[in-house]
């Protein structure tokens, strides 16, 4: 799911993420190879607020410095997953189930590869993706996952 240079920046981030009781979620890079910007999604268990991603910006950038990923300049964005949260991990897959997704895959499996469906879970056994769509349950490798993401809701009273 993660390029190598996202896995790295990943892998950079963690052990300080973890003392400061942040989760990384994910980390993206995009944009041109002569301009990149790095995303970097940021969590807590209780839902992170606006100041701990301020206080967040400050040792995240102090590491990106030190990391120095790109020759020439880079577009750091530090930020909450927000809700159309992305999907990485096997626990993430666990603690969403029951809510609506879109995953898409390398290649595609029973010749589809973009899934709209209810996340069902993860299977540690198989280390696979469970979905509940309208053909079934679908079980995806996780290997075979490019990208996930929770479909956010906004309900209006």
């Amino acid at each position: 799911m993660l390029t190598s240079k996202e896995q790295s920046i990943l892998a950079a981030l963690e052990p300080r993420a973890k003392a400061e009781g942040i989760e990384v979620v994910t980390i993206e890079v995009v944009g041109s190879r002569k301009a990149p910007t790095i995303r970097v999604y940021l969590d807590k268990p209780e839902g992170i607020a606006f100041d701990d991603i301020t206080a967040a910006q400050v040792w995240v950038n102090e590491l990106m410095d030190e990391l120095d990923p790109f020759p020439g300049a880079y577009t750091l964005e530090v930020s909450s997953p927000g809700i159309d949260r992305p999907l990485r991990t096997p626990e993430h897959f666990a603690r969403f189930a029951g809510e609506d997704v879109y995953l898409m895959t390398t290649q595609p499996i029973d010749g589809q590869s973009r899934f709209n469906a209810v996340l069902a879970g993860f299977d540690a056994q198989a280390n696979a993706v469970l979905l509940d769509a309208e053909s079934g349950r679908i079980e995806v490798p996780l290997a075979e996952v490019k990208k996930a993401h929770v479909k956010g809701k906004i309900e209006f009273r």
